[in-house]
């Protein structure tokens, strides 16, 4: 249940607040693990802490429901939606395909201070690779990733791909704990960078399309460590 204390979005007055912001204060808490896997999500819990009324709490609930993050179930409310590793394995695949267009299109569109930033996001991630900054990486590689799907200029993707990834951003990084396994996906990002720098398209969607398979790769070998560490994995 929410904790009325929590914080509600900032500026927000008794019912300023829009369905829209909502939705997305929602979604950030479920993607920052602070609402967890079968927790209830209670419309009078939420009203007190966000100030926003019950109408806009369900309707802002329905979207996460069509969303896939929320399960609302007659008599029994709204709860944050479990997730099954088949799932995950699902989200994977549809990661690949998506992923690696977005990294050709990048390869063709992107703009010269996106490929600066690019160069400069992998370089600070190597850094960050030797350190012990495990949430660290996990931020930087988030926002590596988004810089690529950003810098296609393909809104419909970049819209299906932050759908995909809520519900397992933070999942995976709980079973990449380790300096080896970072190393293992920044030579992923390197490849990838590598091609979209020399701005080859077919190059650059195979290297990522490989980078998103490794790294599925990677929690099946681990599979019943990322089941028996996360809440909610079954």
């Amino acid at each position: 249940m929410l904790d009325a204390g929590e914080d509600a979005p900032k500026g927000a007055k008794r019912d300023s607040i829009s369905t829209s912001q909502l939705a997305d204060w929602l979604r950030n808490g479920i993607r920052a693990s602070e609402f967890v896997p079968g927790q209830r999500l209670v419309e009078a819990d939420i009203t007190r802490a966000t100030g926003a009324s019950r109408t806009k709490v369900r309707e802002a609930l329905q979207r996460l429901e069509a969303e896939g993050l929320v399960q609302i179930e007659e008599f029994k409310g709204a709860s944050v939606r479990r997730v099954t590793f088949e799932e995950v394995q699902q989200i994977y695949r549809a990661r690949v395909a998506l992923e690696g267009i977005s990294a050709h299109d990048f390869a063709v569109n992107a703009s010269d201070a996106d490929m600066a930033r690019l160069r400069e996001l992998t370089d600070i991630l190597d850094n960050a690779v030797g350190g012990e900054a495990h949430e660290r990486f996990n931020r930087l590689n988030s926002e590596w990733h988004a810089l690529i799907i950003s810098g296609s200029r393909n809104p419909i993707i970049a819209e299906l791909l932050g759908r995909l990834n809520v519900p397992i951003q933070r999942l995976l990084f709980e079973s990449f704990y380790s300096a080896e396994r970072l190393r293992d996906a920044h030579d992923g990002h390197k490849l990838v960078a590598e091609a979209l720098l020399r701005r080859d398209g077919p190059a650059a969607e195979a290297a990522m399309r490989r980078h998103i398979e490794d790294a599925f790769a990677t929690l099946s070998m681990i599979e019943t460590e990322f089941r028996s560490r996360v809440p909610g994995i079954r």
